[in-house]
């Protein structure tokens, strides 16, 4: 069946008229009349639309099929006994090639029941040939037109509030699931299953962009899928065919993406035969965004074309508001309960490259285990195995952007060293501003790795990508969930978090890695200052609190 809406739904100039009708003298008369008079263009085109008539006219349903189907027409003139088909079949079977177009049927004195009859059926009216005036055409044909739009107009409204209905339905549903679903991955999959359930939509699925790379990775689904997502592939790229799509612009943009026709949008090319396959028409994506954590997107697909309108894709994106909150929500929990934190793994190409260098030469193994910034530079404390110290310290002092090294501690197969590196504060300052801190860095075998520990929730594509925005040689290599428990006391490292200021938690860590508190000292207070840009009575000051706050917290109420 054709929905497509009649010409008059245009701002056209021209009023269209298809006349099927095989009595020439009736079609003459009616042509004649409408030639005859301006009051039908007068009427039609009251808003100022509409300045002339156009007629075509064909003589068998089959032609007037053909034509309706290719031309735009305003309105219909049909006799129902035709050379190839008679009576109420004949409007039937003009209604179904476009049912929004008005129909007026014309009978003959005998037929009056009849064209009573085709009212019922869908027509707008009948005109008795023999009793037909100008005047009657005119208001006939006008009539017909306007009681049309406004049918066309009362419909659209009724499917407009049964979608609104619909969706807040499927609001109230998902907003349920929100409260009782445990993880992200159930809540996801349930909000899927609750919009493919529904009879206006054929398939629903969610993905996030997979870190390390800008693919958009399918993580629950339902609905009619076929193998759908299995072969198509979608990038947020925006220089990519396959980034350019709904999905891919969703995320990047942060707004909702509505494709009316998916058969008529260019940016759909990629994936239209796909869609076409299993009958999708149109689709929506709605990006699912909580603040600066970028989740992922949700896509809905249609049988129908022009499924998704204005209020229905507002309801569809504060829907996308309740998912991005419920799983935000959902990781500050586990977060909360859990001593687990993510670890981004990354290899530096063109970095430290003496100390790279020496790594292969000399089969050594250069740990940095803490980084620390101070006010002007940065901080390394680690340790070397492997390697004479001779080596090493020649392969710092031609290492650009490292300041100087001291060594603190010297055992029978390596060291630990205190290094100060300037170069790389620019980094750790983007990384910590993002949520992230660098947990440790290696040297090993000719290649520089570091690990950024995040706490779960904390979007890790979005700090992969200030990190590459930071330096372009940086290459992430892998993602892991890690025990934080396994590594060090929580309680501790809370008061390490929460309580001390930025200076005072630096000077208590620079104390401990420096050597401060080791006898004897690996490094005195006025080392320790110097090297944080302070004075020794300022150090002493921050290392006194700081030292204070975290023995209250083990030793305090």
């Amino acid at each position: 069946m054709n929905g497509r809406p009649s010409r008059s739904d245009d701002d056209t100039k021209t009023l269209r008229i298809l006349l099927v009708e095989d009595n020439p003298g009736d079609a003459r008369l009616i042509e004649e009349m409408l030639d005859e008079t301006d009051e039908l263009v007068q009427r039609v085109g009251s808003g100022g639309a509409t300045q002339a008539t156009e007629m075509n006219r064909e003589v068998r349903l089959e032609d007037g099929l053909e034509t309706l189907g290719d031309e735009p027409i305003d309105i219909v003139l049909l006799d129902l006994n035709l050379p190839d088909s008679e009576g109420i079949q004949t409007l039937e079977r003009i209604h179904e090639e476009n049912e929004a177009v008005p129909i007026v049927v014309l009978t003959g004195l005998r037929d009056q029941q009849v064209g009573v009859r085709t009212i019922q059926r869908g027509a707008q009216d009948f005109l008795v040939k023999d009793e037909v005036t100008s005047e009657l055409l005119v208001r006939t044909i006008h009539h017909a037109i306007e009681r049309a739009r406004q049918e066309h107009e009362r419909r659209h409204q009724r499917e407009q509030l049964e979608a609104l209905n619909r969706l807040n339905r499927i609001g109230h549903d998902i907003t349920h699931a929100v409260i009782t679903t445990e993880t992200r991955a159930d809540l996801e999959q349930r909000v899927c299953e609750r919009l493919a359930k529904s009879d206006a939509y054929r398939f629903a699925w969610m993905g996030s962009v997979n870190p390390g790379s800008n693919r958009v990775v399918p993580k629950a689904a339902a609905g009619v899928e076929d193998g759908y997502l299995d072969d198509i592939e979608i990038t947020v790229d925006e220089d990519d065919p396959e980034g350019q799509g709904p999905s891919g612009s969703a995320i990047r943009t942060g707004s909702v993406q509505v494709m009316s026709d998916i058969h008529s949008e260019p940016d759909y090319e990629p994936w239209r035969e796909q869609a076409t396959e299993r009958g999708y028409q149109a689709s929506v994506a709605i990006p699912i965004i909580h603040e600066d954590l970028v989740y992922g997107v949700l896509n809905v697909y249609s049988s129908s074309p022009h499924a998704f309108t204005g209020p229905e894709t507002t309801i569809l994106a504060r829907i996308g508001d309740v998912i991005a909150h419920a799983i935000t929500a959902i990781e500050r929990r586990d977060a909360l309960v859990s001593d687990a934190v993510i670890e981004l793994e990354f290899r530096v190409e063109s970095f430290a490259e003496p100390l790279v260098s020496l790594s292969s030469v000399e089969s050594c193994v250069i740990e940095i285990e803490q980084l620390i910034r101070g006010d002007e530079t940065l901080l390394a404390y680690g340790s070397a195995h492997d390697v004479p110290q001779e080596a090493f310290q020649e392969a710092v002092d031609d290492t650009e952007g490292v300041d100087e090294v001291r060594f603190l501690s010297v055992r029978r197969n390596g060291f630990e060293f205190e290094i100060v590196a300037p170069v790389a504060a620019s980094l750790l300052e983007a990384i910590a501003t993002h949520g992230g801190r660098v947990d440790s860095a290696t040297i090993a075998e000719g290649e520089f790795r570091f690990v950024v520990e995040l706490p779960q929730g904390r979007d890790t594509r979005q700090m992969i990508e200030i990190i590459n925005e930071q330096r372009d040689d940086v290459t992430y290599l892998a993602q892991r969930t890690t025990d934080r428990s396994d590594r060090t006391n929580a309680d501790s490292q809370s008061v390490l978090e929460r309580e001390l200021t930025e200076k005072q938690r630096a000077a208590l860590e620079t104390a401990y890695f420096a050597g401060y508190f080791d006898w004897p000292r690996e490094s005195t207070g006025e080392e320790i200052a110097d090297r944080l840009g302070i004075a020794p009575a300022t150090f002493n000051q921050h290392l006194r609190t700081a030292e204070r706050k975290f023995f209250d917290s083990i030793f305090g109420e």
